[in-house]
């Protein structure tokens, strides 16, 4: 009842403020949510804006677009592909050595495959939207801390989620201890629950959240780490699905591009309050099960667990970048 209500009826509200002296990087952001998140900060005066995009000719395209309709002055599109490791740790590199600051961070790049694919040995969605992602996270952690301190201000990186991470009872949940994650990629247990797939990746990465600031909170973490649901929105995530049925529900419910990225911006711009927190319509929402309870705790600590591991596999020690203060 709440999804429903909240698509009919709630509007979030249109973006506002002053982002000038800001470095603003926005990941997928060639098409979609992530695009018109970009438009929202260069209309708002962003100092300097870098659309992260495994394509570059189609973030030129996004570049042009958004230059032309806000008249931005320094809108960059940089190399990121979150389906390859090496090219998460040399985006990190690149920013590392050519931004002075990054402000603001938003993770909207994700995956909602329509049928099992295996990458990096882990099934595209988990790879992707989690993995990958939280490398991407950790990555991002000693510039932004930098920032912090340099500037005095306080950065936020935020992850573009989704509410359908309640939609899922997580069964993989039940494997034995760091067997998780190999749960998640067997093609059996897909198979059997494919339908969970995405929503349990979106469940992981909220589970991420919520476990990162829960072992540093924000009196203790110079950065903001937060989750933006942003409703069903017409956008290319969902492009892979078929069918009638699927059609018409984004016909009669979803959000425009345009209305659902202010959630997405909204993330961006949202300050110490909401560390470790899942934005729903702009607003600071508790999560329901399966996160919540003993149950939902033990979940969270026994897959964070693995998915750090799992990190500092592909590049030993990075997950220590959360231990800044």
């Amino acid at each position: 009842m709440g999804f429903l209500y909240s698509q009919f009826f709630i509007t979030p509200p249109y973006p506002k403020g002053n982002f000038s002296g800001k470095t603003v990087v926005i990941t997928g952001s060639n098409v979609g949510l992530g695009k018109e998140a970009a438009r929202h900060y260069a209309r708002l005066g962003a100092s300097r804006l870098v659309l992260a995009v495994r394509s570059i000719e189609k973030g030129n395209e996004a570049k042009q677009d958004i230059m032309s309709t806000t008249n931005h002055k320094d809108t960059q599109v940089w190399k990121l592909d979150m389906s390859d490791y090496n090219s998460v740790k040399a985006f990190a590199k690149r920013a590392e050595s050519e931004l002075d600051r990054i402000d603001i961070f938003i993770a909207n790049a994700g995956v909602a495959r329509s049928e099992y694919q295996v990458q990096n040995g882990h099934e595209q969605c988990i790879d992707v939207n989690v993995i990958s992602t939280i490398l991407l996270m950790a990555n991002m952690m000693p510039k932004m801390s930098e920032t912090a301190a340099r500037f005095n201000t306080r950065p936020t990186f935020s992850v573009t989620g989704s509410s359908t991470y309640a939609h899922t009872t997580f069964p993989q949940r039940s494997a034995p201890d760091g067997g998780i994650l190999t749960a998640l990629s067997d093609p059996d247990t897909c198979k059997r629950y494919w339908d969970q797939q995405y929503p349990v990746s979106k469940l992981i990465q909220l589970l991420l959240v919520r476990q990162i600031a829960d072992q540093h909170p924000a009196s203790e973490f110079p950065v903001t780490i937060n989750i933006a649901n942003p409703g069903l929105c017409w956008s290319e995530l969902g492009r892979e699905a078929t069918g009638w049925g699927f059609y018409l529900v984004r016909l009669v419910l979803a959000r425009s591009t345009e209305v659902g990225s202010r959630t997405v911006f909204h993330g961006g711009a949202s300050g110490a309050e909401t560390h470790g927190k899942y934005l729903n319509d702009c607003k600071i929402e508790e999560p329901t099960a399966p996160v919540t309870g003993a149950a939902g705790k033990e979940g969270q600590e026994r897959i964070s667990a693995e998915v750090l591991r799992a990190i500092d596999a592909i590049q030993p020690g990075v997950s220590k970048n959360f231990l800044i203060k």
